[in-house]
């Protein structure tokens, strides 16, 4: 299932093109299907054996579409309803962390209602959490919308831009450190992939960098001792738990210069496409792309079957 409504959908399309040429290449039947209004419909024609979620961004990828195929029975790939949806929401994701005992950026938070109304009162509040900061919308993928603001002058520009795709903004403080990146594949017995490591060329890992070559230097495996490589797999199967995903999902995090990691934010659709960090991580670990999305049908299907055993019971 690719496409959809949000801004992130040619994203999808490829993801999906690359998902049905290694599906195809085990020898699946695969048909390629746009996530519209039409959904429901196409879906009870079709009656396949599982969807292979390719969305990226809403509503495909926050729990809705997740939702639509529960209802209809069929097993799917990637996290549930609830998995889905708390990650995709920033703000939710950073309590659950901090619940968990999982270190975050600091941060705060505040609706369009509040920036409208009490500009000045926010500003402080921005000030106090000191500049350069990173705004984000809460509930957006690959970095839409996303800024980085050194000063107050910066910061109205960047709040309207953030609005854009989503009532409510997350402000985090800038952290200096190293980008590092693991990928867990699994529902229940977790398999975390080797880190990878992101050097921007530019201040950012925007949405502009993640899908341009030449603007990003990936390093996989990630230049890292054995000790750290295993507690950032250790933080992100953590992370990964403690957000209910399941079937695959990328967990991004920073390494301070102290050797400290910070959850940034889980990825229950990573992307899969040519220039993807997944995909990858999944090659370090010896698994080819078409072994990782047979993995994922499987997963979804393992899955299937436990939550019909439990509706039994």
């Amino acid at each position: 299932m690719v496409g959809g409504p949000s801004s992130e959908a040619e994203i999808s399309r490829m993801s999906g093109s690359e998902v049905a040429k290694a599906l195809s290449s085990l020898g699946h039947e695969v048909f390629s299907l746009e996530l519209d209004r039409n959904l429901v419909e196409n879906l009870k024609k079709l009656a396949p054996e599982v969807v292979f979620v390719a969305l990226h961004g809403r509503p495909g990828e926050d729990g809705t579409v997740q939702g639509v195929l529960e209802i209809l029975g069929l097993p799917y790939t990637g996290s549930g309803v609830l998995g889905s949806a708390l990650a995709i929401d920033k703000l939710s994701s950073k309590k659950i962390f901090r619940a968990e005992g999982l270190e975050t950026a600091n941060y705060i938070f505040f609706s369009e209602t509040e920036w409208r109304e009490e500009p000045s009162r926010l500003k402080r509040a921005v000030a106090e959490l000191g500049y350069p900061v990173v705004v984000k919308p809460v509930a957006q993928g690959s970095s839409v919308g996303v800024s980085l603001v050194r000063t107050e002058k910066e910061l109205p520009k960047a709040m309207e831009l953030a609005f854009i795709y989503d009532p409510t903004v997350i402000v985090e403080e800038r952290i200096e450190g190293r980008e590092i990146q693991v990928g867990v594949i699994g529902n229940y017995s977790l398999l975390p992939l080797p880190p990878i490591e992101i050097r921007p060329k530019k201040e950012i890992f925007d949405f502009e960098a993640k899908y341009t070559p030449e603007l990003a230097e990936e390093i996989t495996p990630a230049p890292l001792s054995q000790e750290l490589t295993q507690e950032a797999q250790s933080i992100a199967t953590r992370a990964y738990r403690a957000l209910s995903c399941r079937g695959f999902a990328r967990v991004d995090m920073f390494l301070t210069k102290n050797d400290k990691f910070l959850v940034s934010e889980v990825n229950t659709i990573p992307g899969l496409t040519a220039n993807s960090l997944f995909p990858k991580e999944a090659q370090a670990a010896g698994i080819s792309f078409p072994e990782l999305c047979q993995m994922l049908i499987d997963l979804a299907l393992e899955e299937q079957k436990t939550r019909q055993r439990r509706q039994r019971a």
